[in-house]
């Protein structure tokens, strides 16, 4: 599988989670049984020019937004969260596991 193949799987995944609602870098790499956290990461970094990938959704293991980064400025990810309703404080996600998204248990969908 090609770095462009892999990416569209990473983005068809992206495009899954539902507003409210936040999942991993790991969490996709597992569901695709292929690939890292980082690689993951990286394909989510390449994917500025869609508008309808929701990269904001999509943070480390422990919840935290790791990729603020990528964003500009850099509190744009927390606020497109928080205008779904998802409560972050100090650069991390609020009740993390309860907002927690799992893509595996969604693959039927894709």
């Amino acid at each position: 599988m090609g770095n462009e193949h892999y990416f569209d799987w990473v983005y068809a995944i992206t495009r899954r989670i539902p507003p409210g609602r936040v999942t991993t870098y790991g969490a996709i790499a597992d569901s695709l049984a292929l690939g890292s956290a980082r690689m993951v990461g990286w394909a989510l970094n390449k994917c500025a020019p869609f508008d309808d990938i929701p990269a904001h959704r999509v943070i480390n293991r422990k919840g935290e937004l790791s990729g603020r980064h990528h964003f500009a400025p850099p509190t744009r990810m927390q606020e497109l969260l928080e205008q779904e309703g998802v409560k972050v404080v100090d650069n991390r996600v609020v009740d993390f596991d309860r907002l927690f998204w799992h893509p595996a248990e969604h693959l039927e969908d894709l």
